[in-house]
């Protein structure tokens, strides 16, 4: 059964800055005292499960452990069908050094003349210091365009054009992108399950 969480403390176990920006946009307004796991000077557990929720629920449950608070954890990534779904859950790691730019252009490289349609996925993870454990996927369909476009985005977003947009993530803004991304769409069930809906509860009070 779908546990509530109190507003109130809320840690945001993501050690990259851009993911950890968009997450806190999405709860701050909420109520939520949003901290960052660097200013806590946590580390990441190794992501090495098979799916993104996975690997989501492997950094919040970490998190919260180590600090005793409830924690949110982001894992997001590119799906590419002609690729077999790559580079998925490695999406970070496609690129042996870990640089974007570089991945994307292996991603484009490995291509050819394939179709470019395309997936960007994310999956939240909502964990308490007890071990209890809440994942949420959204999708946002689209495709690749090359070169990159935009430098407003971080990750693949530059080469990724949503459904229905003419503009790559990378060229949106980020209260423009958030409104329907996959980040929106998984704080969206989130949201759904675990916040109350729109009486959010607080400390000491049941949700209704």
């Amino acid at each position: 059964m779908p546990r509530t969480l109190p507003v109130g403390p809320l840690l945001v176990a993501s050690l990259n800055a851009g993911k950890a920006r968009e997450v806190a946009d999405l709860f701050a307004p909420l109520g939520f005292e949003v901290r960052f796991a660097t200013d806590l000077a946590l580390s990441e557990p190794a992501e090495d499960a098979e799916d993104f929720i996975g690997n989501a629920a492997l950094k919040a449950l970490a998190a919260a452990r180590a600090t005793g608070l409830a924690a949110v954890a982001d894992d997001s990534g590119l799906v590419v069908p002609a690729l077999g779904g790559a580079p998925g859950v490695r999406s970070r790691r496609f690129s042996p050094t870990g640089d974007y730019a570089e991945a994307m252009a292996r991603v484009h490289a490995a291509l050819g003349e394939r179709s470019r349609e395309a997936e960007m996925v994310c999956a939240l993870a909502l964990a308490w210091p007890d071990g209890h454990v809440e994942g949420f996927e959204g999708r946002v369909g689209g495709h690749l365009v090359w070169p990159p476009r935009g430098e407003l985005g971080f990750g693949y977003e530059p080469m990724f054009a949503p459904d229905g947009s003419a503009r790559t993530y990378g060229e949106q803004p980020r209260a423009e992108k958030l409104r329907d991304d996959p980040r929106a769409r998984a704080f969206a069930k989130l949201r759904a399950s675990c916040l109350a809906g729109e009486g959010l509860a607080r400390p000491g009070q049941r949700a209704q």
